[in-house]
């Protein structure tokens, strides 16, 4: 599997792909420069309990890292996500 940055400036998305197919895609809008809100989680039935969610969290963890960004979980599946990894919580906004 493999995870790809879709981003238009406003708005974006982290997709996990395997096989050229996108199997999961996990949504935001920028708040500001450096916020960015995690709206939308969706995993396609096939893969689903596979962790395809956990690495597009993973991902945009990482991502919020490295560009010295924020998150904002709105998504019911990504605020759950913190709550299981709380060393993941150096990026939250609560």
């Amino acid at each position: 599997m493999e995870i790809k940055k879709r981003d238009n400036g406003k708005k974006g998305a982290f997709i996990a792909v395997e096989n050229d197919m996108e199997i999961g895609e996990m949504t935001y809008v920028w708040a500001n420069d450096y916020r960015i809100i995690i709206d939308h989680t969706e995993v396609d039935s096939l893969y689903e309990g596979r962790g395809v969610g956990k690495e597009l969290f993973m991902y945009a963890v990482e991502f919020a890292r490295e560009n010295n960004v924020s998150i904002i979980p709105v998504c019911p599946f990504a605020k759950a996500m913190f709550r299981r990894f709380p060393e993941t919580n150096d990026v939250l906004i609560k």
